[in-house]
Formats: C-alpha cells, sequence, structure tokens
C-alpha cells in the first residue's frame, strides 16, 4: 500500500495549497491512501466542515483532529455523521465521534487510522498508549487490516519516540503531529514500523509555526494580552510523508518526507 500523511493544514494558505496540489500529488505518487491532519484548517483553530468536506474532494480518505478539535462548534454534531473524521482515541468515554477510522480501498484492502493525543505538555486525557494498543488488537496488522497508521498529536518528541518503539512491528506507521516543524528522522523501525517524529505542517513556514509573526512574537516579549493570534498568509509548503508497505505483513518497505512548495527545502519521495 502507498500511503501519503499530510501534517497539520494551518488557515487558508494551507487549505488552499492541499486543495489545489493534492490531486496532482496523489496522482504522482500513486497512493492509495492519503489521511490529513485538519486541526488548524479554520483560522488556525479547528475544522468547520465544509473544510473538511474540500479535503475529501481534493483526495483525502481520512481527516485526523488534535487539541482544537472542537474549536469550531459546529463540527460537534457533524462528526457522528462523518466517520472519516476522526478524534483522538483517547478522550473520555461519550465524547462525540470516534478514534479511528478503517478505511476500505477500492480493491478491498483495509487500512486502519487512528487518532491520539500526547499528555506531556498537554490537556489531561486518557491514556493514549492504551487507546492505541486497544485499536491495534481490535485490527490485526496483516490479518483484518493491510496497514495501520497512528497520528500521535503531541508536543513532546520524547512521548511520540515512545509511542513509535512500543507498537514497532504492530502498525505501518506511527507519525507525529501538532508541533508544525517537519524532523528529519523519517525511519523504519527494527520492527519494520516506518516511524517520523513530526510531519511537519501544511502553511506558511515565512511565520510562527503558522501564525502571523507579530503577534505571536509579542506573545513571548509581554505577559499582556496582544492582539489575536492569525494565520500566515504567504505561499505553504506542504509537509508530510509518505510509505510504502508489504500487504502480507502490513509493515513499511520504504519511508520518504514531503515537502512541497512554499520557503522550505523541496522533498519529493521516488519509492
Amino acid at each position: 500500500m502507498r500511503i501519503l500523511f499530510l501534517g497539520d493544514v494551518v488557515g487558508r494558505s494551507g487549505r488552499d495549497a492541499l486543495t489545489a496540489q493534492l490531486p496532482e500529488l496523489k496522482s504522482r505518487l500513486r497512493a492509495d491512501l492519503v489521511v490529513v491532519n485538519g486541526e488548524n484548517a479554520s483560522h488556525g483553530f479547528g475544522l468547520a466542515p465544509e473544510m473538511a468536506r474540500a479535503f475529501f474532494t481534493a483526495g483525502a480518505d481520512v481527516v485526523s483532529l488534535g487539541n482544537h478539535s472542537w474549536d469550531r462548534k459546529e463540527i460537534i454534531p457533524w462528526i457522528d455523521q462523518e466517520p472519516r473524521v476522526i478524534r483522538p482515541a483517547n478522550y473520555p468515554p461519550g465524547t462525540p465521534g470516534k478514534g479511528s477510522f478503517v478505511a476500505v480501498l477500492g480493491d478491498g484492502r483495509k487500512a486502519l487510522v487512528v487518532n491520539v493525543l500526547g499528555r506531556l505538555f498537554m490537556e489531561p486525557v486518557d491514556d493514549p498508549f492504551r487507546a492505541v494498543q486497544a485499536e491495534v488488537q481490535a485490527h490485526p496488522l496483516g490479518k483484518s487490516v493491510q496497514a495501520a497508521i497512528i497520528d500521535v498529536h503531541a508536543e513532546a518528541s520524547s512521548e511520540k519516540a515512545a509511542m513509535g518503539h512500543s507498537f514497532d512491528g504492530l502498525v505501518s506507521l506511527v507519525v507525529g503531529t501538532h508541533t508544525h516543524t517537519p524532523t528529519a528522522d523519517h525511519q523504519i523501525l527494527a520492527g519494520g514500523t516506518a516511524y517520523m517524529t513530526d510531519a511537519g505542517m501544511c502553511g506558511d513556514y515565512d511565520s510562527v509555526i503558522g501564525m502571523q509573526k507579530g503577534a505571536a512574537s509579542l506573545r513571548f516579549w509581554r505577559k499582556v494580552p496582544t492582539e489575536k493570534l492569525a494565520p500566515a498568509e504567504g505561499d505553504a509548503t506542504l509537509c508530510g510523508i509518505f510509505v510504502v508497505t508489504d500487504d502480507t505483513t502490513g509493515l513499511a518497505t520504504g519511508v520518504a518526507p514531503l515537502r512541497l512548495g512554499g520557503r522550505l527545502s523541496q522533498a519529493m519521495p521516488t519509492i
């Protein structure tokens, strides 16, 4: 299976770049499955239903969320109607929506996608490791699903790395989101799981993690309220990771970073 995962979409710049470029990118990479983290799509805070629909039209198969899941209130009643949009699986029982989705490809192959929220330096939530364990046990790799992707929306690189090693050999890909900065540690772990600490963002990198520089920088200089943060509006870089898996085992056979457009050095997978 050929899997493309794109990091946090931030604001209009990120949305426009994704919807404009994803159709050609999906075709170029011959991607079977596209997963997009969309929790910052709406002005940097949350996801509106119409934005998710635009991502699906452009070629996304699953949209994951994170700590801004509920910033756009209209998503709360809607998320139960759209299972392809997943919120963190380790939110408490009774929270709207689901934390995972099994995508069924046109040829019948299946891929599990799980979204969890980290706990280090983040809001209090249930244990993400046990949440992933439950999903993996319910959908064993190489048996009921041909691929499994874990989106770890977390602040601490140590927590993401621990997740990768904990489930090495049990899932196809463990990839971090949330910090909006692509890391250079894409690799296949010892047990065959692809890993990257953070996929980066789909947004304008002439910014403070996607937000306009002025107001964001002042927050570090002054301990008084500043103007409201707003997404940067320059050319966006699409950032993510591309993974190829073996359909028998579900484990990774190739992994490469993606950086397309905008200010960052370009990287196009060739696997």
